[in-house]
């Protein structure tokens, strides 16, 4: 077995495990968003911008693995 052969294998680990890691952190952050605007409702609009802006960058770092991903499945800059 050389490495061109292990190369799906690592794409779709690539691309699973960046999923299972944005889902998690997305959903973690947005219940301690909810769980903070019930504590105190009026800081929400606050929180609000920056769950926003976290919420952007754990779907970029996603999509980021995913190009990679994709770009090494079909290019095999491994050849």
């Amino acid at each position: 077995m050389d490495g061109i052969n292990l190369l799906p294998l690592g794409v779709s680990h690539m691309i699973g495990l960046g999923a299972i890691g944005s889902c998690l952190g997305v959903g973690l952050l947005g219940s301690k968003y909810l769980e903070a605007s019930a504590r105190q409702p009026e800081l929400m609009e606050t929180l609000q911008n920056k769950v926003f802006l976290l919420v952007g960058v754990l779907d970029g770092a996603f999509i980021i693995a995913t190009g990679i991903g994709l770009w090494f499945a079909t290019a095999n800059p491994f050849k």
